[in-house]
């Protein structure tokens, strides 16, 4: 590998302490490659690449995953839990209140405002999650 390469999903994952298989590797593709993913559709997405997998061992590299930092676990109210690539930066996300789709959102100003809270109440905070509700655009001209 030269400087100029990313690291390989290989290399990622070694790079975090995990073990480098097939079926972890086919799911951090899975996740990097698609946009808030549920467990079904990642599920879909590894069968696709590595053939049969079972839906506990999804759960358990997901597990992994986010653990090692590679993945981001996000569980908007009234929708299963999502999975994305983006992680390490402080972004959020606007969930579409008819369809569920959900979209990023940068942090709106500077480094990190919505880390300072009012009330700390002794916690070191160091994430923030917040998110939008909305309606999409194809939602809104739908109707």
């Amino acid at each position: 590998m030269t400087a100029s390469q990313p690291p390989t999903t290989a290399e990622e994952l070694r790079g975090a302490g995990l073990r480098v298989t097939a079926a972890r590797v086919a799911l951090l593709e899975t996740v990097r490659n698609g946009d808030h993913l549920d467990v079904e559709a990642l599920t879909s997405g590894v069968r696709d690449r590595i053939g049969q997998i079972s839906l506990q061992a999804v759960y358990e590299g997901l597990h992994a995953l986010t653990t090692a930092g590679l993945v981001r676990r996000i569980e908007p109210p009234g929708s299963p839990a999502l999975f994305e690539g983006r992680v390490g930066d402080n972004h959020h996300h606007i969930v579409c209140r008819s369809c569920g789709v959900v979209a990023d959102v940068d942090c709106a100003v500077g480094e990190a405002p919505c880390l300072t809270a009012s009330n700390d109440h002794g916690f070191a905070i160091d994430e923030a999650e917040i998110i939008y509700w909305g309606v999409c655009l194809d939602c809104s001209t739908a109707s």
